[in-house]
């Protein structure tokens, strides 16, 4: 991931993140050995004693790549994560997932099951028994409908669904905390532009404000929303497993907000959401889809971060800055952000709040 200065800062933090997750995994002596497979000469210059490397420099394919390191390491119960992937959780997690591996047979791990970014299954040779797919996301399906494996997900917590996906949750980071030292100390060094994190925050823990959610809603989220948030929400749930299917591509993807936006501009589709809540968050990628803009991953970033001035894009450089203009806050990203961004956020405002009525008391 490079070629522009935001694309860069999501690499670097990337970076900082697999080495968390290195550190964590060897630190709990849950496993036998760790291998980073990497292209980045100065994050393999830094990993923790023990790790073994392996470069390839050809063209990237994620489930031949998986498949050879899993044959060439022999490996009977793998353990994969994604750079980025599960930043917040601890080596004691890692190795809960490792005790399962030890004890149980033809299992599949996830964090997602529709698109998973960290996948854990014995035994590891049923890697030749599927279609070995493109990106990690379809990989727990896969293994569970072409080779059989029980599929157990972990449960949905800040700790399982919050990734690294925009740069947008690296600002999430910066107002809710969390993560490994390398990447704290990464995201901490950070000028990001936190002010409709931190008022989106403070709405979630107030009985009197709704929030709107919009994107890919997973159906496991809204039961924690439910009980965990002191607001009303409005959730317009689309195109979940978008990705994972192709349908991004295809253009297949479908959506009612897009529909409503193509009919009456961003200027006024932001307007009748402050009508409806008191702050949005909104997942793009399916609006995008379906109205077929083809912006750059740079442009994507750009409007994540509320940043329309460097965008190429006209159509998303005019929809981000009407977002910018909208007299609710509203915040743009990917699906990240309406899942486990959201999660931590809430936490972090519940901490707040817990403070504020221990000082009045």
């Amino acid at each position: 991931m490079a070629g522009s200065p935001v694309e860069e800062q999501l690499s670097a933090a990337l970076g900082e993140a697999a080495l968390d997750v290195l550190d964590e995994a060897m630190a709990s002596d849950a496993f036998e050995k760790a291998v980073l497979v990497t292209d980045r000469d100065d994050i393999a210059a830094r990993v923790p004693h023990g790790v073994e490397i392996d470069r390839d420099r050809g063209p990237f394919h994620f489930g031949q790549r998986l498949a050879a390191v899993i044959r060439a390491h022999q490996i009977e119960r793998p353990l994969y994560v994604g750079a980025g992937a599960v930043p917040l959780l601890r080596g004691s997690d890692l190795a809960a997932i490792a005790g399962h591996l030890r004890q149980e047979q033809d299992i599949v791990i996830s964090n997602n099951y529709f698109s998973a970014d960290m996948v854990a299954f014995t035994p590891g040779s049923v890697v030749d028994k599927i279609d070995l797919p493109e990106t990690d996301n379809f990989l727990p399906r896969l293994l569970h409908d072409q080779a059989g494996l029980e599929s157990r997900p972990l449960p949905r917590s800040p700790e399982t669904q919050f990734n690294l996906d925009s740069p947008a949750d690296l600002a999430i980071l910066k107002v809710a905390g969390g993560g490994g030292s390398n990447l704290a100390a990464f995201v901490g060094g950070l000028d990001l532009r936190t002010e409709p994190y931190e008022r989106l925050s403070k709405l979630l823990v107030d009985a009197k404000a709704e929030v709107l959610l919009a994107g890919r809603v997973g159906s496991q989220v809204w039961p924690y929303l439910e009980s965990a948030t002191a607001c009303r929400f409005r959730v317009y749930s689309e195109e979940r497993g978008m990705r994972a299917a192709g349908r991004d591509t295809s253009g297949e993807a479908r959506s009612l907000l897009a529909f409503h936006l193509r009919e009456v501009g961003s200027e006024r589709f932001f307007a009748e959401f402050a009508e409806l809540a008191d702050a949005a968050c909104i997942d793009t990628r399916p609006l995008l889809a379906h109205l077929g803009i083809k912006a750059s991953r740079e442009d994507r970033f750009l409007s994540d971060l509320g940043r329309p001035d460097g965008i190429e894009d006209a159509f998303l450089r005019e929809f981000t800055q009407a977002a910018n203009d909208a007299p609710i806050p509203v915040l743009l990203g990917g699906h990240s952000l309406i899942s486990g961004g959201l999660m931590l956020l809430n936490e972090a405002a519940w901490r707040e709040e817990d403070k504020r009525v221990l000082e009045q008391s």
